[in-house]
Order: C-alpha cells, then structure tokens, then sequence
C-alpha cells in the first residue's frame, strides 16, 4: 500500500472510469496521495490508521471515515452521497464542503460548520458540542441536533425534512410552535415536524 495512486489507477484503467467500485482499505497508509483524486464508486477508510486526504478529492459514490484519527478535510472535498465522520476527532469543515446526500458528524469534536454548506440529506449532529449553526444552512432531509447544547438558530435556516431538537436548550425553552415562528422569523423554513 505504499503507492495507493498505483491502486487506484489501476482499477481505473482495468474497468474504466465509468464503472463504479468500492474499496475497502483494510490497511492504509497516514495519508492519501495525489492531490485531485477522482473515485467514480465508494471509498471505505473506516478503522484505519489515516489521518489526512489529498485536496481535489472527488468521491462520487459514499466515503466513510468512521473510527480514523481524521481532523481536517481537505480543500475542494466533493462527496456525490453519504459522508461518514463518526467517531473521528475532526474539529471544522472546510468551506467548499459539497455533500450530495447523508453528513453524519455524530459524536465528533465539530464545534462549528462553514458559512454555507449544503447537504442533500439528512444531516447528523447528535452527541457534538455544537452550539450554533451557520446562516442559510440548507439540509435537503432531516436535521439532527439531538442531544448538543444549542442555543440558536440561524438566519435563513432550511430544511426539507424533520427538525430534532430533543434534550437541547432550544426544547426546554421553547414550545414546537414558538421554534417554527422563530425559523420562519428569520427567513427560514422546516418543510415536516419538529421534535422538542
């Protein structure tokens, strides 16, 4: 695994970019190389030693980092469906984060996400420090802040599915009603229900 480039270059060559693929790394160098990477199918990092990735990485299907010692993302990360971050002492974003469907950052040491950032589906929040959300977040599925200590929330906020707010500051304040008129105050919209 000492040239994982070789690796990826060859299943690229072997069955052309077009045909998606999964690897799974079960063991994996600290970090990935070059920078630009394009995976047409699904990467699977998750238990490995690694610890950074290279700017430009394009993954077009899921890339699951669970369990790694990831902190940081790199520059122009684009992920086409799930980005998995569970478990990983990741601490920020970075701003150009795109992520096509599910962002599960549970149980991280995320304290704050970038000015706007989109999630096609859901995205996860529960177990972190989080305590305010950036201005026009746009999450296509549900939002999940159970349990964290949040106290705002922003201007512009959308979200296309259901809003979770139980054990949060925001639920022992606010009654369902005073938190949507709230969100609608300020610009925003929760399409479904919000649970306090």
């Amino acid at each position: 695994m000492a040239n994982i480039y070789n690796l990826f270059k060859f299943l690229e060559d072997k069955e052309g970019t077009k045909t998606p693929f999964k690897l799974k790394l079960i063991y994996a160098p600290d970090t990935l190389t070059p920078d630009d990477l394009k995976v047409e199918g699904n990467l699977d990092l998750s238990n490995t030693p690694i610890t950074s990735l290279p700017d430009g990485l394009e993954v077009r299907g899921s890339l699951d980092l669970r369990n790694t010692k990831i902190t940081s993302l790199p520059d122009g990360l684009k992920v086409g469906d799930h980005l998995y971050l569970e478990n990983t002492p990741i601490t920020s974003l970075p701003d150009d984060l795109e992520v096509g469907d599910y962002l599960d950052l549970s149980n991280t040491k995320i304290t704050s996400l970038p000015d706007g950032l989109k999630v096609g589906g859901n995205l996860s929040l529960s177990g972190t420090a989080i305590t305010s959300l950036p201005d026009d977040l746009k999450v296509g599925g549900d939002l999940n802040l159970y349990p964290t200590p949040i106290t705002s929330l922003p201007d512009g906020l959308k979200v296309g599915g259901h809003l979770y707010l139980i054990n949060t500051p925001l639920s022992k304040k606010y009654t369902e009603d005073k938190i949507r008129k709230m969100i609608e105050d300020k610009g925003g919209e929760i399409k479904r229900n919000i649970f306090i």
